[in-house]
């Protein structure tokens, strides 16, 4: 099959946000794979290491944002997604590429999918190692990232993360390992795969996204706070309360097994919702639904599970959703749409 000419490749812009994808260390043997500094490489020198990517697409790159993944801020969510909602918008734009570190991608690859209403593809893609490491995985993953954004069968499946050969949806996606590079998976299982330099799919997300939800970072100044607090033994009730101090409108208990409650923080939890702050349910464990009214009487205390959401991914949808709603049967409604 012959290549394209290039006025006919896809259009794709590429926003670079930093992170080790970015980052530069010692490369020598025996060096720590974790001796590096992330965003230090700029987005238009991620692409010109990469020289296959010109026969994929005409690509346009530019720098949003250097700076480690661990640092996004919620502010920094919103101005992300309203760039790349923009760049959807442009007619000389066939699709969209963030590179970013690993830490937080899959909060920020969730968030754009609930707040991005285009069909276009958007594609989130990082590394595990620095460029300068021996076996850096980063220039692959951007040429596979870029493969994907770039073919006409990747629009409308809402945003999709890119590691390791893996297509994952950001619904579903976490990062499940600290250092190797297959450290991305998805309970449900991958989307697909990219192979011979185009995606193979093998099912789809059903829960709506980009084009069929109800928010839109365009529409939105500033996220309410919402605050996550993970269960162990010897549980505390000050975190809850600090969070709640700070102005905290919804607090994510991220709890044991199915989302499951200590009797000692049912008290506080009862008085945290007197004050109006909204109690939602999770699963430590980051995988399968937590169910209402199994192991905590829900309907008693009007707190909210969140289904199958991890942590991280539950902190965000209850915001969103408290941009819209502020009682809790229609935020429990949120949770069991998205």
């Amino acid at each position: 099959m012959p290549l394209a000419t290039a006025s006919s490749l896809p259009r794709i812009a590429l926003v670079g946000t930093g992170g080790t994808i970015a980052g530069a260390g010692v490369a020598e043997a025996g060096a720590p794979s974790a001796a590096y500094r992330a965003a230090v490489v700029s987005a238009a020198d991620l692409v010109a290491a990469v020289p296959g990517l010109g026969l994929l697409a005409e690509l346009h790159a530019e720098q949003l944002l250097q700076i480690d993944s661990v640092d996004f801020t919620d502010a920094l969510l919103l101005r992300l997604a309203r760039r790349v909602a923009e760049l959807c918008a442009q007619p000389d734009v066939d699709g969209v590429v963030v590179t970013h570190g690993t830490d937080t991608l899959e909060e920020t690859a969730y968030f754009l999918h609930l707040t991005v209403p285009s069909a276009k593809p958007i594609v989130l893609t990082g590394a595990m190692r620095p460029g300068t490491a021996l076996a850096a995985d980063g220039p692959a993953n951007l040429l596979q990232a870029v493969a994907v954004a770039a073919h006409p069968s990747s629009g409308g499946r809402g945003v999709l993360v890119v590691m390791n050969e893996d297509i994952h949806s950001a619904r579903d996606v976490a990062k499940v390992h600290a250092l190797h590079v297959n450290a991305f998976a998805s309970p449900h299982g991958a989307l697909g795969l990219v192979l011979e330099g185009a995606p193979r799919w093998y099912r789809a997300v059903t829960r709506p996204h980009t084009t069929h939800s109800q928010f839109d970072a365009g529409a939105l100044d500033a996220l309410p706070l919402v605050g996550v607090v993970t269960s162990h033994g010897n549980q505390r009730p000050e975190p809850y309360q600090a969070w709640a101090a700070a102005g905290a409108r919804a607090i994510v208990h991220a709890g044991f097994g199915g989302g499951t409650v200590p009797q000692s923080l049912r008290p506080v939890f009862e008085g945290l919702r007197a004050r109006g702050v909204h109690l939602v349910r999770a699963s430590r464990v980051g995988a399968g639904p937590v169910i209402r009214n199994a192991s905590f009487d829900d309907d008693a205390l009007d707190s909210v599970v969140c289904d199958d959401q991890n942590p991280p991914r539950a902190r965000l949808l209850a915001a969103l959703a408290l941009t819209r709603v502020s009682d809790a049967a229609a935020l429990q409604q949120v949770f069991w749409t998205y």
